[in-house]
């Protein structure tokens, strides 16, 4: 994927992209404040061998203590140091206890240590990394046999006292915040792109283009009042919805094929997509363009045209195909003079043998004749084979896609 895409992907899931952001800092702002705060304390000492009275003595002294530095790092957390000072300032706890708040660092290519004390309170900090400091420098030259003259082979001096800091070392509340939001962004665009892998549905005309290379025809916006007022081309003519049908019908006449278009069957994938409004609407349309239509419901499991036309539905297309009636006979005009509706008549126990009859293929023959346009709405393509058999009969085949209804290898199941 690309940048583009990325975008595409936030701007489509950026509530996943917000919200877990949101929570993460929330979270991490949570914990900072439940964090106790700790105070850091730090005392420098400096080491060096006494003595020499030539530049060599010098040298050899001050890489013999550089040397002994990491040494000196290690006496200053163990008991023989820290023991004395527990003693001394009567804490809790054994040396081990107190060895885990002490850090003892050395800086790069110096002979100087920096001792550090984390505790709760701040005075109490300062007070042991002072308090170990002497001690260290005490057991340090004890650690050595005293030169000739009596004094210490390596003598420590404090540089830098330690002070009782004012502000805790840690949380760091801005940094934590500055982690947390870095942390939230990373996790809530991985989020998106997550839920954007996962998500199987057809949403867009992107994810349409991912299963089939048929051309896009026409896309109709979603009105929750659709099943109140189906027939949006005779109550809102004026509406969106309405001209975006009008652009269907359009673009169906480019497809045409030598000699017109004359049959076409409408079909989806699943229930529930709405390819019944859409080929009702689809022939208002037709119609409207001056053609001479008729919609035949062929959904002969569930048929729906009569109950959206408010048409008869005793009598229909099993009619004709079992010769109980004419063609002429069940077609019924609606709304507009050039529209005529065949509905399902009685539901037959064997609707897909009826369908593929020869009744049925005359039938279509002598309708393409009388008429321009024959749309048949059709039962869907996944649970029955009624529309395959069908589209073999018929000039076209228009598949509704209904947007959020309809996983990608379902629609690439009923295609195929």
């Amino acid at each position: 994927m690309d940048l583009r895409d990325y975008l595409r992907i936030l701007r489509k899931r950026w509530v996943a992209a917000a919200v877990v952001p949101a929570l993460v800092l929330a979270g991490v702002a949570a914990a900072t404040l439940l964090t106790t705060p700790l105070y850091e304390a730090r005392t420098r000492l400096f080491f060096a061998v006494p003595g020499g009275d030539s530049a060599s003595e010098l040298v050899q002294g001050s890489s013999f203590t550089e040397k002994q530095m990491s040494s000196y790092a290690e006496v200053a957390t163990s008991p023989l140091v820290l023991e004395p000072v527990a003693e001394d300032l009567d804490l809790p706890g054994t040396p081990e206890d107190l060895a885990r708040d002490v850090r003892a660092t050395v800086p790069l290519n110096t002979v100087i240590l920096e001792i550090g004390v984390t505790r709760e309170d701040a005075d109490e900090a300062a007070e042991i990394a002072n308090a170990i400091g002497a001690q260290l420098a005490s057991v340090v030259g004890s650690l050595y046999p005293e030169r000739s003259d009596g004094t210490q082979a390596v003598l420590a001096t404090t540089l830098t006292p330690a002070q009782a800091p004012e502000a805790p070392s840690s949380p760091n509340t801005t940094r934590n915040l500055a982690l947390g939001l870095v942390l939230g962004l990373a996790l809530g665009v991985g989020a998106a792109v997550l839920r954007e892998s996962l998500d199987t549905k057809i949403r867009s005309d992107r994810d349409l283009a991912h299963v089939t290379d048929r051309s896009l025809l026409g896309s109709v916006g979603f009105d929750p009042e659709a099943p109140q007022h189906p027939v949006v081309m005779n109550d809102a003519p004026g509406s969106r919805r309405a001209e975006a049908v009008r652009r269907l019908r359009t673009n169906l006449q480019f497809v045409n094929l030598a000699g017109g278009l004359k049959s076409v069957v409408v079909t989806s994938s699943v229930p529930g997509e709405g390819k019944t409004t859409t080929v009702v609407n689809l022939a208002v349309a037709i119609a409207d363009a001056g053609a001479r239509v008729v919609l035949i419901d062929a959904d002969l499991r569930r048929p729906s045209l009569a109950e959206v036309t408010g048409l008869e539905g005793a009598a229909g297309l099993t009619s004709v195909l079992i010769g109980k009636a004419r063609a002429e006979d069940v077609a019924q005009p609606w709304l507009r003079g050039t529209l005529d509706v065949i509905t399902s008549g009685p539901i037959p126990p064997n609707p897909s043998e009826l369908l593929g009859s020869p009744a049925m293929t005359t039938l279509l023959e002598r309708l393409g004749e009388t008429y321009d346009v024959v749309l048949l709405d059709t039962p869907p393509l996944l649970p029955v084979t009624d529309a395959v058999v069908l589209s073999k009969r018929a000039a076209g085949t228009l598949v509704v896609v209904g947007a959020d209804r309809i996983h990608k290898g379902d629609l690439r199941g009923a295609l195929d």
